[in-house]
Parts: structure tokens; C-alpha cells; sequence
């Protein structure tokens, strides 16, 4: 079986960063997505830029059988992953209590349920080829989220999640690490139904920084990678003051930033 980094929803943004620089430095890639158009566009860029053509698997990890269904491509195709990178998700605008009850599970299923399983599904040929984990997180993780609260709450499980597996498994080897992005200009923000300038322009930075700096992080063995000075900043903001006032603040934030949209 041919070892390979699998990256989940790498048909745009951050996941297509990932898969340009993974194969910039040599690692043969699996891609997976919804949308098997846009990954096979990828797949032949990367291959024109002189690097082998990734491997195209088409899936929806939002369902219950579909990290199994994609587990059976890969062995089909005769690959096995020896870094797996968790890029696929979503995150969705509004206060809970308005918001459609089956969407937010549908994101606990992909952001969570999902990420789980394919971090745990190929452990053994991970720790074999002493490859690793990247699970792309978010700031959302550090931070209390009102008007994105399951949002917030799955990025949060992934960051914990993520640290727990990177103690339980360096002493085989095996790096795991959680890339903690701020704000990315990607298609993120409309799907989330987020305007343009929800969130302060020097927080942002571009899918191409995050990847370069994910990788980098990742090969290195750090936990957690927090592209950008400004966004590592906010990430110490809820040790230093009371949780109570955290969520006031974000809140006043949210509603600011609310009514100027």
C-alpha cells in the first residue's frame, strides 16, 4: 500500500493551500471533497507543476457512512495514510435558538463526528510510517462563541482533542497538531453567512500564510499552530480575564459588527 497525506475538504481554501504545499515538499497526496470537479482541477495543477497527480476520492464525511465509504476508496486505490489532514467542516452565523436544529448537527457530524474518526481509523499505518495528524481548528476554539455557538463549541472539542492525542502519541513518534487560524478570505465567510467585514481586517490572513505556517508547525512537532502575532495575541486574551466578561465582550462584539453589516 502506498503511504499518502489524505486532506479532507481540499477542493478550496485552506484545504487546496495544504495540498499545494504538502506536494511543494514531496508527500504523495489523496484529496477528498463533496465537489470532485474542483479537486480534480487541483489534481491537475499540482501534477503541471511537476509534482505526482493526487489521488481524487469524491465523499461526503457529513454522513454517517462516509468516512467508511472513503476508507474503501483509499484501499481500492491500493493507499494508506500515513498523515491525515482534517480540514473538512463548516461553520454557521446566528444565535442557536434561530438557527436550523438539523444544520447544526449536520456541523457537530462533520466538524466532530468526523474528525474523530478519521483521526483515530488510520492509527496504525500513521504510527507505522511515523506520519501524523493536522487538524485544522480555529481561534473560535480559545474563545467563547455567541451568534456562532456550536461553531465555536466543535472548534474548542478539536483544539482539546487534538492536544490530547499529540501527548498520548509523541513518544511513538507520531506528530499531531492543531493549525488554530483567525479569519481566512475563503468561500468560509459565505456559507457562514459572515459579511466581509465581521471581523477586524488585521486578524486576517491569506489560505496561502496559514498553509505555509501549518506545515511548518506540523513538521516541527509543535501541538497547536496560530498563524499571524495578532491572532496568537487573542488566543491569550480568555486566560487573563474572567470568563463571565469574555462572553460580554464578544457578545457586544457580535452585535457591533451585526448591525454595521
Amino acid at each position: 500500500m502506498q503511504p499518502v497525506c489524505l486532506i479532507t475538504g481540499a477542493s478550496a481554501g485552506i484545504g487546496a493551500a495544504l495540498a499545494r504545499v504538502f506536494a511543494q515538499h514531496g508527500h504523495a497526496l489523496a484529496l477528498t471533497a463533496r465537489r470532485e470537479a474542483q479537486l480534480a482541477t487541483l489534481a491537475d495543477e499540482i501534477a503541471g507543476s511537476g509534482h505526482p497527480r493526487p489521488q481524487v476520492i469524491s465523499a461526503d464525511l457529513g454522513t454517517p457512512n462516509g468516512p467508511a465509504l472513503l476508507a474503501e476508496a483509499l484501499r481500492a486505490a491500493g493507499c494508506e495514510p500515513s498523515i491525515v489532514v482534517n480540514n473538512a467542516g463548516f461553520g454557521l452565523l446566528g444565535e442557536a435558538a434561530d438557527l436550523d436544529r438539523a444544520q447544526q448537527l449536520a456541523m457537530i457530524d462533520l466538524n466532530i463526528r468526523a474528525l474523530t474518526d478519521l483521526s483515530l481509523r488510520w492509527l496504525e499505518p500513521i504510527t507505522r510510517h511515523r506520519g501524523g495528524i493536522l487538524n485544522v481548528a480555529s481561534i473560535a476554539g480559545f474563545l467563547p462563541g455567541p451568534g456562532m455557538a456550536v461553531y465555536h463549541a466543535s472548534k474548542a472539542y478539536v483544539l482539546s482533542f487534538t492536544e490530547a492525542m499529540h501527548e498520548e502519541l509523541k513518544t511513538d513518534g507520531v506528530r499531531v497538531c492543531a493549525l488554530c487560524p483567525g479569519p481566512v478570505d475563503t468561500e468560509f465567510f459565505e456559507l457562514a453567512g459572515l459579511p466581509d467585514d465581521y471581523f477586524p481586517a488585521f486578524l486576517k490572513r491569506s489560505a496561502e500564510r496559514v498553509a505555509r505556517d501549518g506545515y511548518q508547525g506540523f513538521m516541527d512537532g509543535h501541538r497547536v499552530v496560530v498563524p499571524g502575532k495578532p491572532n496568537r495575541i487573542m488566543t491569550l486574551v480568555p486566560r487573563l480575564l474572567p470568563r463571565g466578561l469574555m462572553l460580554a465582550m464578544t457578545d457586544w462584539r457580535r452585535k457591533r459588527a451585526s448591525r454595521r453589516g
